[in-house]
């Protein structure tokens, strides 16, 4: 009987550091970025590489919205803004030819016309953080 207990006083005290570092971050916490930032997952799309092969090109990317409003907004919108850049990305990495360096310039205005057209009005930057072709 006394093993018992010491063995759940033992699983207790290991169990503890986990539910008061749990109770400290509520929320899931930013990476990077001020307060204006909103980062967003890796997009990846897939590529065709010599000999027929397979490849992924993958950008990472984030908002940089300066309006209050505006940023409530982008928030809220953040699954439609992902579904829209999610497909560009895909579309033009299927389009690349093979051994031929991503257009940043090309991607970046195209998802920053995306962003003002589904958040409404314009204010919202697009930022692009690397893209890579692998």
């Amino acid at each position: 009987m006394r093993r018992r207990s010491l063995l759940a006083l033992l699983a207790l005290s290991a169990a503890l550091p986990a539910v008061a570092r749990a109770a400290e971050e509520p929320g899931k916490k930013k990476k990077a970025g001020g307060a204006s930032f909103i980062p967003l997952d890796t997009l990846t799309g897939t590529t065709s590489k010599a000999g027929g092969r397979r490849g992924v090109m993958t950008v990472e990317c984030g908002l940089d919205v300066p309006d209050g409003n505006l940023r409530a907004r982008a928030e809220a919108s953040l699954p439609r803004l992902r579904a829209a850049y999610v497909q560009t990305v895909q579309i033009y990495a299927g389009g690349l030819p093979s051994g031929s360096p991503p257009n940043a310039d090309f991607l970046a205005r195209t998802m920053q016309h995306q962003t003002d057209t589904l958040l409404g009005r314009p204010g919202a930057r697009f930022l692009v953080g690397a893209i890579l072709v692998n």
